[in-house]
């Protein structure tokens, strides 16, 4: 395992690379590493270009090997201007305040821009309704701390500045933020509850996808809780997790062989069950979030409702 520590007065993230490691791609390797950071893949490689990651002192590739015990530097680069072009998207603020904006995410919204993805995303609509984001992210991802896939509605925490960027990202990083999910499940889990622990990273043929990865995965931790069963081997699950990996409930469950009801990737697909229940997305919500606030310290806890969809299909379950 790789041991990390940040300083905080330089923004320094320095890693010394242990044996497990060894021969992977420098920029997939901190593309798992810093996932949670907020940087993206192309960030990386920017980042990388620029000077700003050096290996045992030196600039290299992208795709550079790493070896044993090399030594990485990750600098913070200066904060990029943001511009984007605002449009008015259509999301609800649970809470906000001159550090931060909570705000429940509807399905079928991308968070940042990216390729296919030029417009309309989460941060154009953020950018609409208020100008003084943090740029810590670069200037696609300006105030984005974490993130949720498209099909995934829920809450959200977003930086309005850099003191709270730095604290959020650093108290996801130390798992000291509680995540809490409820989905509904296509397939109903041998035990009411339990503990799943697998590592997970990239899938060795699609790279799009996420995968259990015994050898190169991170570690992934998830605990579940069945809180209802129906007919036609479905459930309904809360799924609290104590590390925030790629699509982690996702291929948590579908390992377990009760993947997320819709999920067009890592579940069951073309199912007439999902048509007569309106099923049109991964039934994932991002329930609750609990952390402290960056500025006073203070434990704050946010709860998203169910979006109406997945509500709609648990009465027509239930009925």
């Amino acid at each position: 395992m790789s041991q990390a520590n940040r300083e905080a007065d330089l923004e320094i993230l320095k890693i010394t690379l242990g044996k497990n490691h060894a021969g992977r791609r420098l920029d997939s390797y901190l593309a798992d590493e810093l996932s949670e950071s907020g940087l993206s893949r192309s960030r990386i490689k920017e980042l990388l270009t620029s000077g700003y990651i050096k290996v045992n002192d030196g600039i290299v590739k992208a795709a550079y090997r790493l070896r044993q015990n090399d030594e990485l530097v990750v600098r913070q680069p200066p904060l990029l201007p943001v511009d984007l072009i605002p449009e008015q998207v259509e999301f609800e603020i649970l809470h906000e305040d001159p550090d931060l904006i909570v705000l429940s995410k509807p399905p079928g919204l991308v968070v940042h821009p990216a390729c296919g993805h030029r417009a309309g995303t989460l941060v154009h609509g953020l950018l609409f309704h208020c100008d003084n984001l943090s740029g810590i992210s670069g200037v696609e991802r300006p105030g984005i701390v974490h993130r949720l896939d498209r099909d995934t509605s829920g809450v959200m925490v977003v930086a309005k500045n850099d003191k709270a960027h730095h604290d959020l990202a650093g108290q996801f990083k130390a798992r000291q933020v509680e995540k809490i999910y409820r989905a509904i499940l296509d397939g109903v889990p041998a035990r009411s509850q339990g503990r799943i622990e697998m590592p997970i990273g990239r899938h060795r043929i699609d790279r799009r996808k996420m995968a259990i990865n015994e050898k190169q995965g991170k570690m992934a931790v998830s605990n579940y809780l069945i809180l209802e069963t129906f007919r036609d081997n479905l459930s309904f699950c809360e799924v609290k997790l104590e590390t925030g990996r790629t699509h982690q409930i996702r291929v948590h469950m579908a390992a377990l062989c009760c993947p997320i009801a819709g999920d067009e990737v890592y579940g069951r697909k073309n199912r007439q069950l999902y048509d007569e229940l309106a099923i049109r997305r991964q039934c994932l919500h991002s329930y609750s979030l609990e952390f402290a606030h960056p500025r006073s310290g203070e434990r704050l806890k946010f709860t998203a409702p169910l979006w109406p969809d997945i509500d709609d299909t648990l009465k027509l379950l239930r009925d």
